[in-house]
């Protein structure tokens, strides 16, 4: 059973449209961008106190409503507040945020749980701002009558720069059909102030009954709702041939190399649905993660496959193992694309490993994962 998509890192689904129009002030602090146009933006909240807002609304209704065609719901103060829009033809999402001092790690920088959260953020903002439910599933309307969910398949996340304290990174988000029973969901992380990829993520979800906990079919009617607002084309994060997020992980056997067992989920692990967050996963794997390795190397990529849910009352061993390859670019690919820096060729830059979160009591699997390290650069 795979683990369920508690905070709703989601799909759209095309129940609305709509854009708001008035001039963007330029925000203090923030490199200049591109022109964009005008009912692609939402404008900050002093420029709406000025100017007001005015709502365009096709047939299909306005974003966020679901009482019919022509009816507009007023915007909340987040949505006022929020740095993120739609792009001008609809089908993608892309948000500005601020490092918190909160969200660096002992390197100074933002931490993999901290990207992994922006992630989801950016995700769940999405689904809001083209009309899907706010109820923790990012759900369609065709998925509340018959009790479907979105559960996690897969996450993949490669960072090539971590950000710092202060500094502002803008994320795009999209999401695409990904066979029968399945959708997908991209990223692309950028340096706000340069305009660089320093990373991108993708990952797979399954659609599951709510009652019954069996992972069902996509049908037409709910991969019509949530696909409106999708790419037309194909539109990869990663579109290089046999990258590695489309890599199977190998089950970690027994003797592990290093492990950490007994870790128990705290009450601020579990998300609005009373599982355990994705994120709080990655925490997990890294805890049996050998200091040596973390003194000297800092994560870029990690990769998980979700294979249960994980509960309050469950306790979680984590284990890890060195997985040995060829060459750095067996590992990481030899060119980089979407903007992406490209693998050093020097193998001794970069250490891999297998991991392992299992049931304490029975050894279920909780789900594998990769992680890919590379040394840290020289300050």
């Amino acid at each position: 059973m795979m683990k369920l998509s508690c905070n709703a890192v989601d799909q759209i689904h095309g129940g609305a449209q709509c854009c708001f129009l008035g001039p963007q002030k330029r925000r203090p602090g923030y490199a200049p961008r591109r022109k964009v146009a005008p009912a692609s933006v939402v404008p900050c909240a002093s420029s709406l106190k000025k100017k007001g807002i005015v709502a365009v609304v096709s047939d299909r209704g306005a974003v966020g409503a679901e009482n019919g065609p022509g009816r507009v719901e007023p915007m909340s103060l987040a949505d006022r507040l929020r740095q993120g829009s739609l792009a001008e033809d609809g089908k993608s999402y892309k948000e500005c945020f601020i490092v918190r001092s909160y969200e660096v790690g002992m390197n100074k920088t933002a931490t993999v749980e901290t990207i992994a959260n922006l992630l989801q953020e950016v995700g769940c903002n999405h689904a809001q701002v083209v009309g899907f439910s706010t109820d923790g599933f990012a759900t369609t309307t065709t998925m509340r009558k018959l009790h479907l969910i979105w559960v996690t398949a897969r996450m993949h996340i490669e960072i090539y720069k971590y950000p710092a304290w202060s500094d502002v990174v803008e994320i795009e988000t999209w999401c695409q059909g990904e066979g029968r029973i399945g959708t997908r969901r991209d990223w692309i992380i950028k340096d706000y102030a340069t305009g660089k990829v320093i990373g991108r993520a993708t990952s797979k979800w399954v659609m599951m009954n709510q009652d019954t906990r069996r992972l069902q079919k996509v049908t037409d009617d709910v991969r019509e709702e949530h696909l409106v607002f999708a790419p037309r084309e194909l539109r990869l994060a990663f579109p290089e041939p046999n990258n590695s997020s489309l890599k199977k992980i190998a089950k970690l056997e027994d003797p592990a190399e290093y492990s950490r067992l007994g870790l128990v989920p705290r009450r601020a692990d579990l998300d609005m649905n009373q599982h355990v967050n994705n994120v709080t996963y990655i925490g997990w794997v890294l805890e049996s993660m050998p200091q040596e390795v973390i003194d000297s190397h800092e994560l870029q990529t990690i990769t998980l496959d979700y294979r249960r849910e994980c509960q309050q009352d469950d306790i979680v061993d984590s284990l890890t193992n060195v997985e040995h390859v060829e060459n750095a670019e067996a590992i990481l690919g030899s060119k980089g694309t979407n903007g992406s820096p490209a693998a050093s060729e020097n193998r001794n830059d970069y250490r891999q490993f297998l991991h392992l979160l299992r049931i304490s009591g029975d050894g279920s699997e909780i789900n594998r994962g990769r992680t890919v390290w590379r040394k840290k650069p020289a300050r």
